[in-house]
């Protein structure tokens, strides 16, 4: 009784959260009411201290198609260190540096609100030919492995893990009490930027369900001398890497850290920080998954359906992805474009909802604005079938009339027609154009946790999948010729009320993220170059 009592309490909070981070028409979530852009925090955790590991650059090697990235069967790289090198250069490296007047900074292969990254990365390496058995802080300035702890007892059979936490200052210096939604969010573009980099090496990934109090401990977060002077870390997952079709028996965490030897001191970000914002740390508390759960067994990987026509190298592809600054209003989309975008949101076993069975929690709402073939409207794209009868039920004046044209795999409905989106649209996304001029724009739906249905933790894994979803995007707009932005300021009531969600008994509904996809305009004044000038074999 009290553990249920507790979870109660627990989820009250995080719902207490979610309507207090919301932006209205009237007021934005509370935030900080000035920034000073010369004492942002430092965008690049370090441990001093730590030994260091440089690792190869070899991403241009690969010269895997991104069409055939989706064909089940192909060989798996052996696991050593020359293969992280490239699965972190293909997804958590610097991708450029840019340059304007004065001001220079840093881009990475995956995305982050407002180019903050508050997502840590984490290696926990074993039986590896080249890499001691131990714990890793990845540094992506340097493109190195900081040694943050070492086994006693060797293994020889070859295990990797790869673990995530949060730097929630770094997302709240700017956005205040919403950043805590913002860190979930990136924490998904992050799973999925590792599921398509371990996807070239031939590799599966699979969360592995530890309580929080295991996590981290795993990565080390919990050595309070370790972070005394500098912000702490917040716990967020585990994946295992698997190089074969076989489930593995997932790892003991205590065994591995048995007689364990600890290096490195954690710098500090933000030496002079100007607000606190108590509610992040609150929820991020309530959120926590506190026991284990039993670790996904991983389900056969099968071949995508509407493959893209893309043949571009997939690491190039990958490496290239940015977030559009400005669309060109005037651009246009087709539907055989638009197809194979949305097949990829699709949860049937493919790259990259092949790591477990909870990734179809978080449906689709499309706003087609400027897609030939299409018209201008907003339409339903819901991900599993039980869903899809339960927004029925929440959305019984729409019009969910079957989109003819689509193909029969796609499960698109028409909700309703509109051929003057744009100026909604840009309402809607906190007055901004990038909402406006996209040739599409996808609102992320999802049913949070009630007492009757969920577990607090579960609100984490709902952000996380529309972040997931977000990644998907990316790399599909860029397969595409287009490209995308997140969006993560938007108006969260207005936009359930302009689904007509705003009704008693529709509350759980929560529009979580919206994405827009465009022709970008380029800005000529910024400068790009090489992210390691230096090359490495």
């Amino acid at each position: 009784m009290a553990e249920n009592t507790a979870q109660v309490s627990a989820l009250a909070r995080v719902q207490a959260y979610h309507e207090r981070s919301k932006h209205r028409l009237g007021a934005y979530a509370a935030g900080p009411e000035t920034l000073d852009w010369d004492a942002q925090p430092d965008p690049f955790r370090r441990f001093a201290g730590a030994p260091i590991t440089s690792l190869p650059l070899k991403a241009a090697d690969e010269a895997i198609g991104w069409n055939q990235l989706f064909e089940p069967g192909r060989e798996a790289f052996p696991a050593n260190l020359a293969q992280i090198g490239r699965l972190f250069e293909c997804s958590f490296a610097l991708s450029a540096w840019k340059e304007l007047g004065p001001d220079r900074w840093a881009l990475r292969v995956n995305p982050s609100s407002g180019n903050l990254h508050p997502t840590e990365v984490y290696l926990v390496a074993q039986g590896l030919p080249d890499l001691a058995d131990g714990v890793y802080h990845y540094a992506p300035k340097e493109h190195a492995l900081e040694q943050r702890a070492a086994f006693a007892s060797p293994v020889t059979a070859p295990r990797l893990l790869v673990g995530f936490s949060s730097i929630h200052w770094r997302e709240a210096w700017k956005y205040g009490e919403r950043a805590f939604r913002y860190c979930q969010l990136d924490m998904g573009h992050a799973i999925g930027a590792l599921r398509y980099a371990a996807a070239l090496l031939g590799w599966r990934v699979r969360e592995l369900g530890l309580g929080h109090g295991e996590l981290a401990a795993l990565m080390g977060l919990d050595r309070a001398a370790d972070f005394q002077n500098a912000e702490g870390e917040e716990a967020e997952s585990v994946f295992e890497l698997c190089f074969d079709a076989a489930n593995a028996p997932p790892l003991d965490p205590r065994a591995m850290l048995a007689d364990a030897c600890w290096f490195g001191q954690a710098n500090r970000l933000d030496a002079h920080p100007m607000y606190r914002w108590p509610v992040i740390d609150a929820v991020a508390k309530a959120s926590r998954r506190l026991t284990a759960t039993p670790t996904a067994t991983l389900p056969p990987l099968t071949r995508r359906t509407l493959l893209p026509g893309s043949t571009a190298q997939a690491s190039q592809l990958i490496r290239q992805r940015r977030s559009a600054q400005r669309f060109d209003r005037s651009a246009r989309t087709h539907t055989t474009a638009l197809w194979p975008l949305l097949a990829a949101l699709m949860p049937a076993g493919q790259l990259p909802w092949d790591m477990g069975d909870e990734y179809a929690q978080v449906h689709a709402v499309l706003f087609a604005h400027r897609v030939d073939g299409l018209a201008p409207g907003a339409y339903l794209l819901p991900r599993n079938t039980t869903a899809r009868a339960r927004l029925q039920t929440a959305l019984p004046q729409l019009a969910w009339k079957p989109v003819e044209a689509c193909p029969a795999e796609l499960p698109l409905v028409e909700l309703a027609l509109n051929p003057a989106l744009a100026g909604t649209l840009r309402t809607l996304s906190c007055h901004q154009a990038i909402g406006a001029d996209a040739v599409f724009v996808i609102a992320l739906l999802a049913e949070l946790p009630t007492p009757e249905s969920d577990a607090p933790w579960r609100y984490r894994e709902r952000l996380r999948e529309a972040g997931l979803i977000g990644q998907v995007l990316y790399l599909e707009a860029e397969a595409a010729g287009l490209r995308g932005t997140g969006i993560g300021c938007f108006f969260d009531d207005p936009v359930r009320e302009l689904l007509g969600l705003g009704a008693p008994g529709t509350e759980a509904w929560q529009v979580l993220y919206h994405f827009s996809v465009g022709l970008p305009v380029l800005d000529a004044r910024i400068t790009s170059t090489p992210p390691y000038p230096e090359h490495r074999p």
